[in-house]
């Protein structure tokens, strides 16, 4: 094989790119390393600056935070062109960060790139494997003895491509990050829909599918639609029981589960300075159920304190420097502006089945005994990605403490996931740990554990009618214990505590009593806890793998007969004709998250193998024709049967097949799976009204066409026994509509107009059969 850098330069050639490795060159002004783990990789905010005033002079107008850090990173600051919402950007993120379920295909695809090294830092993060069954320790033990061949994998393919490893037990990929990875300025893209989180400490962190994290891996240029920028002003500060969850809580409800869509929502005002970094990275995590390609705040002390508070005081000293770049110019224009007065605000609670339903917590009990879900609360759950900071665990244990002097425990189930290895390390010292288990919690590993269906749970059966109360991010149906029944609300850590303490949606802690064990009633008194410990944290154990500087003896071994990976077999090429008599596998009904399409729990296991994980396509999806989940009629044999199997028979007969879908298909996770099955079974386009960012990029890399109805209307033209053939294709350009004949069963047709996103890049992705054969055909070159 030719050497790294020389295949690295003919790749970049043939795709017009400049020789890369900027990370390596050193700052003019000073010498500041990215992290304590790559001290020769150095934050470049002299390059940043010069972009940014080469793009300020070009537009020349005052520019948003968001504009900045992203037009900062511009492959081409000088030519490309710029216009909100319409073009694409190429740009050169600094670092990519994957978590173990998405990593799996991530580094499949990238050993098939034939490429032998990551060009830029890049991470793996073990949190998704884990399963919450009987606590940390013992389902840490089991997770490992379960997983041992993934993990392997991971461990090898990370120390054979120069990409650090976080060994299972380090914590959740984005608490990971905010702790040693993101910084103001930052560009970093993950295999997450909530790697959003890092913008609680002034960075652009966004959410990609694993072919995107293989491109800027490979050095390639990364191309985002030009976002467009939703200011959110706050003013007023926040106190009492209202916490950094309850603005996101409110700005889901404002804008729902779409209307973040291709754009960053940039927090400003003065009400910012209330607000932790920790509170602030909360917002961002969240921001990801609005469908926004991220969420960001402007630099700020709150943040100074926390990254010197993380060992990271160089940095912070470094990003004063250049503070002028790290916040938005005055003056800037946004497409659209929220004013939030944090003086008003009250704790909410939203759902259940959906992030954006939302309630003040005052009013939620009367509005569940109107609608008839169980007021009884059987677990509370405190912890995840999005709430797990040392100020969350810290005001939860304030609220348990009070009860606890009062000689009360919960009345429902609780568990607490602590984000971090230096979380749980910390909070155990400081005995918020202790507080929480006495209280009647269950400390559970330090992963994503019940927030993505990762719960063996036990106290119910499939089927039940239930309420839980947890600080996840997200709610949908069977979402954390694949039980469509359990109505799942989501909320701030000490409300969470409360409500489990009452064990009732009908408990507001603002103003109802509680009755303690002496008889005599008490109120609650709003929590109150250190932003950050007053000792330094407590690192815990050295979970973390570096990749050696010398990787050329590593092997990665994938056996032929594995149940869990399965290396990968490039996807065929578009055979230049129109797409004729497709088949429809299945018409959607509603709402149809990534969770529908692939889903995970049990599922998670299967990550590495596309042709296993591909039995769980759409089986959550509901069919329009019977209105069941994985039901659909065979058209060949007028059966109906699981979707998985009926795909299977298309495929093995040639058949070719479509799905339709409805509003804001594919939110969700950013799992790329729920686009590399639908190929792999033999899918070639899907149609919907409208699709989630993430996902309809992912089924782009994948070859398959994501389409939309010129009139949305049209989608109830198409019945589930109708044929489609997709025309146009040969001349197949941006901007220009497909059309599409309708075929029904009685012999009529009828033609409608299909409407898609795709630039003269992405067309060749099409053309050539997946984003990595079109990168293997330009290496090739």
């Amino acid at each position: 094989m030719a050497p790294y850098s020389l295949l690295v330069t003919r790749l970049q050639k043939a795709l017009g790119v400049r020789q890369y490795h900027v990370a390596s060159v050193l700052c003019q002004r000073a010498k500041v390393a990215m992290s304590h783990f790559e001290p020769n990789e150095y934050i470049r905010y002299d390059l940043l600056e010069k972009n940014i005033d080469i793009v300020r002079k070009r537009l020349n107008r005052p520019l948003t935070l968001s504009e900045k850090i992203v037009y900062g990173h511009l492959d081409d600051p000088a030519k490309q062109e710029i216009e909100r919402g319409k073009t694409y950007l190429r740009l050169r993120p600094d670092r990519v960060a994957m978590q173990d379920a998405t990593a799996q295909m991530a580094m499949l695809q990238f050993i098939s790139s034939g490429l032998p090294k990551v060009a830029v830092p890049s991470t793996i993060h073990c949190d998704h494997l884990i399963e919450a069954q009987l606590g940390g320790e013992k389902d840490l033990r089991r997770a490992k003895d379960i997983n041992q061949e993934v993990y392997n994998f991971l461990a090898t393919a990370g120390a054979k491509y120069g990409v650090g490893f976080w060994r299972p037990g380090s914590g959740i990929i984005h608490q990971i990050i905010l702790e040693n990875y993101a910084y103001p300025g930052v560009l970093l893209i993950g295999t997450d829909s909530h790697t959003p989180n890092g913008g609680g400490l002034g960075g652009i962190c966004i959410g990609v599918g694993g072919a995107d994290a293989v491109d800027v891996m490979a050095g390639i240029p990364w191309e985002l639609k030009c976002p467009k920028v939703i200011g959110v002003k706050l003013t007023g500060s926040l106190s009492g029981w209202t916490s950094p969850k309850d603005v996101i809580l409110k700005v889901a409800g404002i804008l729902t589960v779409k209307g973040g869509t291709g754009a960053i929502v940039e927090y400003h005002g003065p009400g910012v300075d209330s607000i932790s970094c920790t509170g602030m990275a909360t917002i961002c995590n969240m921001g990801a159920e609005i469908g926004a390609t991220t969420s960001v705040f402007p630099y700020n002390h709150r943040m100074k304190k926390y990254l010197s508070k993380t060992g990271r005081e160089d940095i912070a000293k470094l990003a004063d420097e250049y503070k002028d770049h790290l916040v938005p110019d005055p003056g800037c224009h946004y497409d659209q502006l929220i004013e939030i007065n944090l003086n008003e605000l009250k704790p909410h609670i939203n759902g259940p089945f959906t992030p954006d339903l939302a309630h003040p917590v005052a009013e939620v009990g009367t509005v569940a005994e109107k609608e008839g879900w169980p007021l009884d609360i059987r677990v509370g759950l405190i912890g995840s990605c999005t709430n797990s900071s040392y100020e969350d665990m810290g005001r939860s244990a304030a609220v348990a403490k009070q009860a606890l002097a009062h000689g009360l425990k919960c009345k429902s189930q609780f568990t607490i996931t602590p984000g971090s290895e230096q979380i749980r390390a910390t909070i155990e010292r400081d005995g918020y740990a202790q507080i929480l288990r006495e209280v009647g919690g269950i400390v559970l590993a330090n992963a994503c554990g019940p927030c993505i269906g990762q719960w063996d749970r036990k106290d119910i059966k499939k089927g039940e009618k239930n309420t839980i109360v947890t600080s996840y991010n997200r709610n949908f149906t069977g979402r954390n214990d694949a039980n469509p029944e359990t109505h799942a609300f989501v909320t701030s850590p000490e409300i969470v505590t409360a409500l489990a303490i009452a064990g009732t949606l009908k408990f507001n802690p603002e103003t109802d009593f509680l009755t303690g064990k002496d008889g005599k009633k008490f109120k609650l008194e709003a929590p109150d806890a250190d932003e950050l410990p007053r000792a330094e944290f407590d690192p815990g154990q050295d979970t973390y793998q570096h990749p050696p500087k010398d990787s050329s003896g590593q092997r990665v071994d994938v056996s032929p007969t594995s149940q869990r990976l399965q290396l990968l077999e490039p996807f065929d090429k578009w055979d230049g004709k129109d797409l004729e008599d497709l088949q429809i596998l299945i018409k959607v009904k509603g709402k149809c998250t990534t969770d529908h399409i692939s889903a995970a729990g049990p599922w998670l296991k299967f990550r590495g193998h596309l042709d296993n994980i591909s039995n769980n396509l759409l089986i959550g999806a509901i069919n329009v024709e019977n209105g069941k989940a994985n039901s659909v009629r065979n058209a060949v044999t007028q059966e109906f049967g699981p979707v998985p199997d009926t795909a299977r028979y298309y495929k093995k007969h040639g058949i070719r097949w479509v799905v339709i879908g409805d509003e804001n298909y594919g939110e969700g996770s950013s799992r790329e799976h729920a686009a590399l099955e639908p190929r792999h079974l033999g899918g070639r386009a899907i149609i919907t009204k409208s699709f989630a960012r993430i996902h309809e990029t992912n089924l782009k890399k994948q070859g398959l066409l994501p389409l939309t109805f010129a009139d949305p209307a049209d989608y109830n033209k198409i019945h589930p026994v109708d044929k489609l053939t997709i025309q146009g294709l040969k001349d197949f350009a941006p901007g220009k509509p497909l059309k599409c004949i309708i075929k029904h069963p009685n012999g009529t047709q009828e033609t409608i107009l299909l409407n898609h996103t795709f630039n003269e890049t992405q067309i060749e992705w099409f053309r050539a059969g997946s984003a990595l054969n079109r990168m293997k055909e330009l290496q090739q070159q």
